[in-house]
């Protein structure tokens, strides 16, 4: 897949999906994936989106995004996207709904149809609706299809309903919806080396900032190392109270590890499930027995999902 993170012309007749996609879950798929499609009819599949959200942008508050944009591009291109443009918003942000449609989508993405949500906003004050898209294609000859909203037991999928649950410790609900794994790949730091006195030797990576930050509490993960192994982890999310820890990171025991010194490289860890939630222990005995018992668990879930 082709990336730009500015907008080209385009010669070859396009699909373009419409969209920012954080999460790139299950609602934004049926929009993509029907972009895709129209491979079968000869069209380029293309992505416009943007490299910050629109709504960030105008309301001048940074918000939590579900995926890094490396992740983002992974899911597009897994989807069949052949063209993603990550446009600049502050730049587009002052065109009208007829000139987005006539300069950016007519005339440099060469969009004969399009592929939206139901609640597709655009143009200058979000002035533009699906209403407004579509009598602007008619106009335009161009062809629009318009989504329903995704649901899940009774609820719309969305970007902000994934975040709550992420933030409430469901990650395999969440998990579901983004047909796919929350997590992120970090460095491999440096800690305490405590987890290794306990004799349960942990990584340690920096919560990345911009995401969505997890209930803090250990849960089951799978750990990508840098040479394409993975394994099962223990991973606490939180301050570590017990050893009077104030900065937030993402702490994981691979029981079934048994390589060498990994400090430097970058791991993949994917949250798959909640065991509980963080708490303070009396003494460093009751810790080890406690992350002795969270490997059983984590192990066990992690062997029922590898099914």
């Amino acid at each position: 897949m082709q990336c730009y993170y500015d907008l080209f012309t385009e010669e070859r007749q396009t699909a373009v999906s419409l969209g920012f996609f954080d999460g790139v879950h299950k609602g934004h798929r049926s929009v993509i994936e029907l972009a895709v499609d129209q491979k079968h009819n000869g069209l380029l599949p293309v992505c416009l989106t943007f490299s910050e959200s629109p709504k960030s942008v105008i309301s001048g508050v940074k918000a939590p995004y579900l995926m890094t944009l490396e992740d983002k591009v992974k899911a597009l291109e897994s989807i069949g996207v052949e063209h993603t443009v990550f446009a600049d918003f502050r730049k587009l942000m002052h065109l009208g709904a007829e000139e987005f449609v006539t300069e950016v989508l007519i005339k440099k993405l060469n969009a004969k149809k399009l592929f939206c949500g139901f609640n597709y906003r655009f143009g200058k004050n979000a002035e533009g609706n699906t209403d407004v898209l579509k009598k602007l294609c008619e106009k335009y000859g161009i062809a629009l299809s318009v989504l329903p909203p995704a649901e899940d037991n009774g609820a719309v999928v969305s970007s902000t309903l994934i975040k709550k649950l992420i933030e409430e410790g469901d990650v395999r609900r969440a998990n579901r919806l983004l047909c796919g794994e929350f997590g992120f790949s970090a460095p491999i730091e440096h800690g305490k080396m405590l987890g290794r006195k306990l004799g349960t030797p942990t990584i340690n990576q920096p919560l990345l900032s911009g995401l969505i930050v997890p209930k803090f509490g250990v849960y089951c993960s799978r750990v990508t190392l840098s040479d394409g192994s993975s394994y099962c982890g223990v991973t606490n999310v939180g301050i570590k109270p017990t050893v009077g820890g104030t900065i937030p990171l993402c702490e994981t025991w691979m029981p079934k590890y048994s390589g060498g010194e990994i400090y430097g490289q970058t791991a993949d860890t994917r949250l798959l499930a909640f065991i509980r939630p963080e708490k303070k222990f009396e003494n460093l005995d009751r810790l080890k027995n406690e992350i002795v018992m969270n490997s059983h668990a984590a192990l066990g879930i992690y062997a029922q999902l590898k099914k």
